[in-house]
């Protein structure tokens, strides 16, 4: 059977590489563990590396980390569907919002169940996805005010998501006179402005980030160390915390274009070949992994002259003609993988999870909130 492999002591070393660059920089952050899909395995190393806040936007799996950790403060991190404002008050300390009705419903359920909630108001700033318009927010404030168990913790925004809008430090500062208008306005402190991301840490940088702007969300440079900004990666991050692993099934030599009329295969795609390869040959291994498990697309073999062809359902082809391990039916051959690739082996029941290098876990302790 196919796994996907958490190596907790890279974990732990990107951890404190970003925790050193934020402390130095007076902000605040939490992380996005949304892509661990809640499996109870990856979930205990990463709360092994860290005493952050975490953030989901799935309820489950902040259910599963308040099982885990009690203590954890936990930050529901999409606008919450009405309907589940008991549950979100019961698992997520903080909730991002932008809908009236529902910060109702918050308050209403924080009221039963005798506690206060908080909330981070999301703004539009171009991505168009969740958040109220700008103008908008003196009004807005001044509604969420009037519900009792609700503390307004912050503002913030998302960019990059949908339509790759990228930070700047235009919009980062209209941001900040955002806050400082409303708190003039209201003559009440807003605490903090979560509005940086994992594409906003090259600016830190360079300077971009205004004063103001004090509390981050980062999921994808933590668990790949990648430079989402410029499409690369942070120097003295770890790119491989997450190793795909698969073995082979099968290993023939077989034509390198296929015979007989061609129609569309499972993805819908009808492939092309070249003419010029008909007689040609190569040595094809069948791995135990497939489009139900990851996008081909987004894998990568570790070991020099293995290329991958494409995959069906269950089945990935390699090409191994070139492969110098000298491999066999049985053996194993690793893969890197992107976030979307292991987003996908996640949420996989076909891909066991393993992890290696776990560590001691370490003692928490308090931190600031959002």
């Amino acid at each position: 059977m196919s796994y996907i492999t958490l190596n907790t002591k890279k974990l732990a070393q990107n951890y404190d590489f970003l925790n050193h660059l934020f402390d130095r920089h007076e902000i605040e952050w939490a992380i996005v563990a949304k892509l661990l899909c809640g499996n109870e395995i990856f979930l205990k190393s990463l709360l092994s590396v860290t005493d952050t806040d975490i953030c989901d936007s799935r309820l489950s799996n902040l259910k599963k980390i308040k099982e885990l950790s009690p203590e954890t403060k936990t930050v529901y991190i999409k606008p919450p569907a009405k309907r589940l404002a008991a549950s979100i008050v019961k698992y997520a300390d903080v909730s991002f919002n932008s809908e009236i009705e529902t910060i109702k419903a918050l308050s209403e359920e924080a009221f039963k169940q005798n506690k206060i909630h908080r909330i981070v108001i999301m703004i539009e700033m171009g991505e168009l996805r969740e958040g109220i318009m700008a103008d908008s927010l003196p009004d807005f404030y001044a509604e969420v005010l009037k519900f009792p168990n609700i503390e307004v913790s912050g503002i913030g925004t998302n960019l990059k998501c949908l339509n790759g809008i990228l930070p700047d430090r235009e919009k980062l500062s209209r941001l900040v006179n955002y806050r400082r208008n409303t708190e003039k306005l209201f003559k009440k402190k807003i605490p903090y402005i979560s509005a940086g991301s994992s594409v906003t840490i090259p600016l830190i940088s360079k300077g971009n980030i205004p004063d103001g702007i004090n509390h981050f969300r980062v999921g994808e440079s933590l668990f790949f160390g990648t430079d989402v900004f410029n499409d690369t990666y942070i120097k003295g991050m770890h790119k491989d915390v997450f190793t795909l692993t698969a073995e082979v099934i099968e290993m023939i030599e077989k034509p390198m274009v296929p015979t007989g009329k061609v129609g569309k295969n499972l993805t819908g795609e009808s492939p092309e070949y070249d003419e010029k390869d008909r007689d040609k040959t190569s040595v094809r291994a069948i791995v135990d992994l497939g489009v139900l498990d990851i996008d081909v697309k987004q894998v990568y073999p570790l070991s020099e002259g293995i290329e991958v062809l494409g995959a069906s359902s269950d089945m990935m082809i390699l090409n191994i003609t070139d492969d110098k391990n000298n491999l066999k039916v049985g053996d194993e051959i690793n893969f890197g993988v992107s976030y979307l690739a292991v987003l996908r082996a996640m949420n996989s029941d076909y891909v066991d999870k393993k992890v290696v290098n776990s560590i001691k876990i370490k003692n928490r302790s308090e931190k600031a909130e959002v």
